[in-house]
């Protein structure tokens, strides 16, 4: 038999409804509020059926164990480090693996700003599973989250959990954006990052990764908005950012450091970026 909650050690809140209107009215939390939030540790016969879909936006982590998630796009397998994000609306059941109950933390929120974070994460009603590079910040985030409500629910808790969950669903937008450990693109980056001070040919950095050019270059250009080499740049004008700002290194050394021999060609390269010369950043109030 299913069960909705009543776990051994379970952690639950719930914000009124009432509380949750009245924040939906006021400035920011109208933006985002968390109406409800917990975590059910090795929760067996969990189960929730919503044929209609929930009112908030549900956001699922699985840190342990396996469970399952259903939409109208059919059934998928949850296992730890995997999110589940389902908009509001979205007719959905889950619960928790027979043999394997999954231990999750969750939350719910509402707010105008809500479906656009979704949307950023890369979920959709036909998938709304996310794997999770670092599930550990987002169990932390909600950890907050239910620490900060099971003190109270006032306006003010509730504006800091609205924080709270915006930085939940921005990590989920981070993890998917960022490489996950051991692919090819985290590996390529990895290449690029230690050879900050060098050039790199793509051809190159492609065949030693096993891939075509064109492969290596779309994995960037959706990973970061740009090519490879644009990104190398942006690693090499980093560290030149630093250099200007902790070392008395002229801008020709600081040049060699990141591989341009040339300081008029490393001038010109960082004016592009930056809209000024490099002694100009330099010379520029920071802090």
């Amino acid at each position: 038999m299913e069960r909705a909650d009543g776990f051994e050690r379970q952690r639950l809140s719930v914000v009124p409804r009432p509380l949750v209107a009245a924040a939906l009215e006021r400035p920011v939390t109208r933006r985002m509020v968390v109406t409800d939030a917990g975590c059910f540790p090795r929760a067996e016969h969990h189960g929730r059926r919503r044929p209609g879909g929930a009112e908030e936006t549900i956001v699922i982590v699985c840190t342990a164990g396996a469970g399952w998630v259903e939409t109208r796009a059919g059934r998928r397998r949850i296992g730890s480090s995997t999110a589940v994000v389902i908009p509001g609306g979205v007719p959905h059941s889950y619960g928790a693996d027979a043999n394997d109950p999954w231990t999750i933390w969750w939350c719910h929120v509402r707010g105008t700003d809500v479906s656009e974070l979704v949307v950023a994460t890369g979920t959709t009603d036909a998938d709304v599973t996310l794997s999770l590079r670092t599930p550990e910040r987002a169990t932390s985030l909600i950890d907050e989250i239910v620490t900060s409500l099971e003190r109270d629910v006032s306006p003010a808790r509730l504006l800091a959990t609205s924080g709270m969950a915006w930085r939940l669903l921005t990590q989920l937008v981070v993890d998917r954006l960022l490489p996950h450990r051991d692919t090819t693109l985290e590996r390529a980056m990895r290449y690029l990052e230690e050879r900050v001070d060098g050039r790199v040919q793509v051809p190159a950095l492609a065949a030693l990764l096993g891939v075509s050019a064109s492969h290596l270059s779309a994995q960037f250009r959706k990973a970061t908005g740009g090519g490879v080499l644009a990104h190398h740049t942006s690693l090499k004008m980093a560290r030149a950012r630093t250099l200007l700002d902790t070392t008395d290194l002229s801008v020709a050394e600081v040049g060699r450091h990141i591989g341009m021999a040339d300081a008029f060609y490393f001038s010109r390269q960082f004016r592009a970026v930056h809209g000024m010369s490099p002694r100009a950043y330099r010379e520029t109030r920071k802090g």
